[in-house]
């Protein structure tokens, strides 16, 4: 199968630490009331999934409340709004691959975008040593300051795997378990993906290589794409034009019919911009957007309206499901949180144990560490709680009770071995940075996002009960009539169908 990956020029109260992985075994009791199951299964031929960065389950539910004519709304009638869902870990990799794979970060082996792997060699390197920081974000581009990424991902840019004859790894084959993408695939049907990154895209090929037919992956750092709302907005743009070709039944250009894909959608980046951004952010503690937020969410919900025309227009509305989550929160939500600490501080704290001793440091509203001598491991966690007040520590896991939420770092190449949450508000970051929010962490407001999912047959319900993104991937599968099972990562993790399908 040939894959286009053709890309196109531009013409809350906080949680007390990590959200632990929640394992559903299928025949354990479901959490909260029971919620009918929706009528929707047999009707459901396409799935329309939309993720829309920075978006909280606040953000949604304010949004719907205060504009009951929004599109946003009209899904809300059709389908079931989980107020008190997770994704497992913030940040856009793991966030999208979440709602893909129906795993959390310890089934799929992907815990961040800017992550260390012990086993794999550095770019370009000859594979004579192990160890090498690992970026699928825009620094794995060709050009990371093009737009069109200067031709997608650059193979010289990606680790090598000295078991496999030094070949680059590519975001696909990093990942551990397969695709909804690939299991529609397998049942004969299309799809279709459109990202911010080339390596984000990537990533939903599957470990097969094969699960998209159509990819569109303009890169969302080109310069002063996340400088302005508009921007943000333009680039959006690009995005939604190409999802309206793939309901006409075109490809992602508008040049060739293909037919409407089974399992297809994108990411949205203006929210998220514009939560970031100077003088938009939020206006209080209580999630009251600024006029650029409200601009955004605005803007999201008028170029989601125009999926839901063109679906009606071709007659698909009523087999289409559409599903609407995000791959991370941002936070602080509350300005007066806002703390910038210097995100060198932690890695002059690790070398004052041991000069040199951090092989990788991933800094935002977290801190993930990996030691080149795994032995002083406690020694770090000293120093860093010692120094809790500077350097703006919530909590430090480490040892046991990482390995609680995580594969041991011991045994396991991907883990680190430290993972630092700092306190609400804290970023890691250059000292003069202006940004109001970043994403990360582990408290409510990074991890409780949107999670809508609208389908033929159902009609509106609200479910309070935790739910985890996670369980996105099964319940599309299961709308679809496929199962469920057919993931990896449902089968290892038990991660069950979201409650009312």
């Amino acid at each position: 199968m040939n894959v286009r990956r053709v890309v196109t020029m531009f013409t809350m109260a906080a949680t007390t630490g990590l959200i632990p992985i929640v394992v559903a075994c299928s025949n354990a009791p479901s959490p909260g009331p029971v919620v009918p199951p929706a009528a929707a299964t047999a009707q459901t031929k396409h799935v329309l999934l939309i993720s829309v960065d920075g978006l909280h389950s606040l953000d949604l539910a304010l949004f719907i409340k205060r504009t009951p004519a929004s599109t946003f709304a009209q899904l809300a009638a059709r389908g079931v709004l989980y107020t008190n869902a997770t994704t497992p870990f913030s940040d856009s990799a793991p966030g999208l691959i979440s709602l893909v794979t129906g795993g959390s970060p310890s089934a799929t082996g992907v815990l961040y975008s800017d992550t260390y792997d012990r086993a794999l060699s550095p770019a370009g390197s000859d594979c004579s040593t192990k160890g090498t920081v690992v970026l699928y974000d825009e620094r794995a581009n060709k050009n990371p300051d093009a737009l069109d990424a200067g031709g997608g991902i650059d193979p010289n840019k990606l680790p090598r795997d000295p078991a496999n004859n030094c070949r680059p790894v590519f975001p696909h084959e990093y990942l551990k378990v397969n695709t909804i993408f690939e299991v529609a695939k397998q049942a004969g049907g299309r799809t279709a993906w459109n990202d911010q990154h080339p390596a984000y895209a990537d990533f939903l090929l599957g470990p097969s290589g094969k699960g998209l037919d159509d990819i569109y992956a303009p890169d969302g750092h080109a310069p002063g794409v996340k400088q302005s709302v508009e921007k943000s907005k333009a680039f959006d743009g690009l995005g939604v034009a190409a999802t309206l070709n793939q309901i006409k039944g075109m490809d992602h250009t508008g040049q060739d019919t293909l037919g409407v894909p089974t399992i297809f959608g994108m990411t949205f980046v203006s929210v998220s911009v514009a939560q970031k951004l100077m003088d938009n952010g939020y206006l209080d503690a209580d999630g009251t957007p600024s006029p650029g937020v409200q601009d955004a969410l605005s803007f999201v919900d008028a170029s989601i309206g125009k999926m839901v025309h063109e679906l009606k227009a071709a007659g698909l509305y009523e087999s289409t499901a559409i599903v609407i989550s995000a791959k991370h929160g941002n936070s602080p939500m509350d300005p007066k949180r806002r703390r910038i600490v210097d995100e060198a501080l932690i890695e002059n704290l690790i070398d004052q144990v041991g000069k040199g001793l951090a092989a990788h440091v991933t800094t935002d509203t977290v801190a993930l560490i990996w030691l080149k001598d795994q032995a002083r491991t406690a020694d770090v966690v000293t120093k860093l709680r010692a120094n809790a007040g500077p350097a703006g520590v919530f909590k430090v896991y480490w040892g046991d009770a990482l390995a609680l939420k995580f594969p041991d770092p011991r045994t396991d190449a991907r883990t680190p071995d430290i993972i630092v949450q700092p306190e609400l508000g804290v970023m890691y970051a250059e000292p003069k940075a202006t940004k109001l929010a970043e994403h990360g962490g582990q408290f409510d407001e990074d991890t409780n996002v949107a999670l809508l999912v609208s389908a033929p047959g159902a009609s509106g319900r609200r479910v309070t009960a935790p739910v985890q993104t996670t369980q996105a991937a099964p319940t599309i599968l299961k709308l679809l009539g496929l199962d469920p099972l057919a993931l990896a990562a449902v089968k290892a993790e038990g991660t069950a169908v979201l409650p009312g399908f």
